[in-house]
């Protein structure tokens, strides 16, 4: 047994390896379970007794330094090629790509920074909401058709109880009434956010899109200081050459109402099938808020007035980027995305 260990101790001193698989080739040789020492140590039980101390000692040794032979030779392999030999290392780094910010993150914050410097703050609230804040709290009757399971997606509806319904909410004037439920006026803020309805999602509509609303409540605010501020935005958002025009219309929580258009973009005014041949374009909806929201927020109706307007970004999108699908902003799509890539 001594002879046998001893006769490897020689002949591991020479061993050597030159790639992977010559070194494989001697860890199973030597290491594996059918290999030379596992062989040694399965005859160490005929080993006469008076030996067993010695012989032990030195398989140990011969074991371990078969370990640490094979080890070095494995790194002083991977030393000469570890992948890396095919490559230039006096060349320049590669350039990074830089990415781009969506679309719609790119209008959200235009929009922004254009009601920043007329003086509005940001205001944020949760999207999951309570009945009060998305419809009772704006002025919405109880039968009123916004409320129906087609239009609004509930998580908890009580029929008998509708003021704790919770849901999604369908639009960013919720968080006007967390506003004016904790602030006195003067306020005026703007409200970006995500919103959802239950619609069937197509080119042109979606169950969730974003929108940016705003609410101004002072003293002596009036609808001229509203026409001022959204000629100003629209502006300053498509170019000094546009044109507003204001429609009477309806929602439950401004009296009186309208819908914003602006001169179309693509066509100068001039008509083109993107606005169908009138030159106007419709991009939001606005008006006075109505003394009824401001009482059941706890405003005085009788000292303070105020304005409200509300856009949808996807739609000012469209007008500044001329997409046509609007699902395109949700299937991140990576070509779609790259079009926005900003010049260096």
């Amino acid at each position: 047994m001594i002879d046998k260990i001893e006769r490897l101790f020689q002949e591991i001193k020479d061993i050597h390896a030159s790639n992977a698989e010559e070194l494989e080739a001697l860890r199973i040789k030597y290491l594996s379970k059918k290999g030379e020492i596992n062989a040694l140590m399965t005859d160490f039980r005929n080993v006469a007794a008076d030996q067993k101390r010695e012989v032990g000692m030195r398989l140990n040794e011969l074991k371990q330094q078969v370990q640490e032979k094979i080890a070095v030779l494995k790194q002083s392999f991977e030393a000469k090629d570890n992948g890396t030999s095919h490559l230039d290392l006096t060349r320049t780094a590669y350039p990074i790509a830089f990415g781009t910010r969506h679309p719609l993150s790119i209008v959200k914050n235009q929009i922004i920074d254009i009601f920043n410097r007329l003086g509005f703050t940001i205001a944020t609230g949760p999207e999951i909401e309570d009945d009060w804040h998305v419809f009772s709290s704006m002025n919405f009757a109880k039968d009123h058709p916004a409320r129906d399971m087609q239009d609004t997606f509930f998580i908890e509806s009580n029929p008998d109880e509708i003021s704790k319904n919770i849901l999604l909410r369908t639009h960013t004037s919720s968080v006007q009434a967390r506003e004016m439920e904790v602030r006195k006026p003067p306020i005026r803020v703007i409200c970006p956010g995500r919103v959802y309805r239950n619609e069937a999602i197509s080119y042109r509509a979606h169950a969730f899109f974003h929108q940016v609303e705003g609410l101004y409540v002072d003293k002596n605010v009036s609808f001229a200081d509203l026409k001022q501020v959204l000629l100003l935005f629209a502006q300053e958002m498509f170019g000094p050459d546009t044109r507003i025009r204001l429609r009477p219309s309806y929602f439950p929580f401004t009296e009186p109402s309208a819908e914003m258009d602006i001169s179309c973009n693509i066509c100068g005014g001039a008509g083109c099938a993107f606005c169908k041949g009138t030159g106007w374009v419709e991009i939001l909806g606005c008006g006075m808020v109505d003394p009824n929201v401001f009482e059941a927020n706890g405003i005085d109706s009788h000292v303070y007035s105020g304005y409200a307007f509300g856009m949808g970004v996807e739609r000012i999108a469209n007008l500044k980027y001329r997409v046509n699908d609007l699902r395109l902003f949700s299937e991140n799509d990576i070509r779609f995305l790259k079009e926005f890539q900003p010049a260096y």
